[in-house]
């Protein structure tokens, strides 16, 4: 098994150790560090964990590092960890500043360890089901709405929230960026609180993203058009649907009776309705199993540093074109 460590235990921090605590056979749980002294009392009496005095003395009693803690000192930790030999599992946003990420990957290749960003959204049920399913996306369309809460507010929502959708949209689309325009208000914190991003890529593929941490309701939608499908992901309620557009002379006759029957102007088609099978799962497990994982067997991690870092550099620039908008 693994030895493993997690550097802060706030909220999310907390939902690991239960998380970590879950695995069989993959980690063996050696303690934590959090530098508030009041919390780290309770949750090592809580959990009946070790609370390290201080992140090297953690780092140093452990193979793997997981750091939860606030993104402003990820570069910090994460750079102390992979200089002492050990592999990291980072939340996201995997740092504060572009520099600070792309120096973590040179690190990273230097020590020869492995890194993976916590883009838990990629563990879905609801966007696992289309394992099977060749994405090619020429038009996205996502909305990530969330009622407001304080804590998260130390970044804007397009690092807190809109990231997912940028981290899914970068792994589907097989193209660069080709340009970006963006506009967003700062309504209740002193960084943008409701953002709207089109994202046009250099194979003509259009993204149109809209997040908000002021909403009223909750809702974590992505659609995506694609020549041969229009597939719909609600991350929320954990359900995707697939529709289909067939040629009528292309379907076996006993299919075609249940599907629905559409004529165009190129012909009858048919249009089948597929809603795929989705398989409980609890993201933040699965994603930390899937390190283990790639440790074990020396692959590739499924969310590297580098599909962290080109979320980050894509939420920047969006970042940069709001604040374009708003001196």
């Amino acid at each position: 098994m693994l030895k493993i460590g997690v550097l802060g235990v706030g909220h999310l921090g907390k939902i690991h150790l239960k998380c970590i605590g879950l695995t069989e056979d993959t980690f063996e749980l050696i303690g934590f560090f959090d530098p508030d002294e009041a919390n780290a009392e309770t949750v090592s009496e809580q959990f009946g964990l070790k609370a390290f005095p201080d992140a090297q003395s953690l780092i140093d009693a452990v193979d793997v590092v997981d750091i939860v803690a606030p993104t402003s000192v990820h570069f910090e930790m994460a750079a102390m960890a992979i200089k002492s030999g050990k592999h990291v599992f980072i939340e996201k946003p995997l740092t504060h500043t572009l520099e600070e990420a792309l120096e973590l990957i040179k690190l990273s290749d230097e020590h020869k360890v492995k890194v993976q960003v916590g883009h838990v959204e990629r563990f879905n049920p609801a966007l696992l089901a289309l394992d099977d399913m060749t994405i090619a996306p020429m038009f996205v369309e996502g909305h990530r709405l969330a009622v407001f809460n304080p804590r998260g507010t130390d970044v804007s929502v397009i690092l807190d929230l809109m990231i997912h959708d940028l981290d899914i949209l970068l792994s589907m689309v097989d193209s660069p960026v080709k340009e970006v325009s963006a506009n967003g208000v700062a309504v209740v914190s002193n960084t943008p609180d409701i953002t709207n991003a089109r994202i046009v890529f250099e194979n003509g593929c259009v993204a149109n993203l809209t997040t908000s941490r002021i909403s009223i309701k909750q809702m974590r939608k992505l659609r995506f058009f694609q020549k041969d499908a229009y597939v719909s992901l609600d991350f929320l309620d954990k359900e995707a649907q697939v529709v289909r557009l067939y040629d009528e002379d292309k379907v076996d006759p006993e299919k075609a009776e249940n599907m629905m029957h559409l004529d165009t102007a190129t012909g009858k088609k048919l249009i089948h309705i597929e809603m795929p099978s989705i398989e409980p799962v609890n993201a933040i497990k699965m994603e930390l199993e899937t390190f283990a994982e790639s440790i074990q067997n020396d692959t590739p991690p499924r969310v590297s540093i580098k599909d962290g870092y080109k979320a980050l550099e894509l939420a920047h620039r969006i970042i940069d074109e709001v604040a374009k908008h708003n001196p």
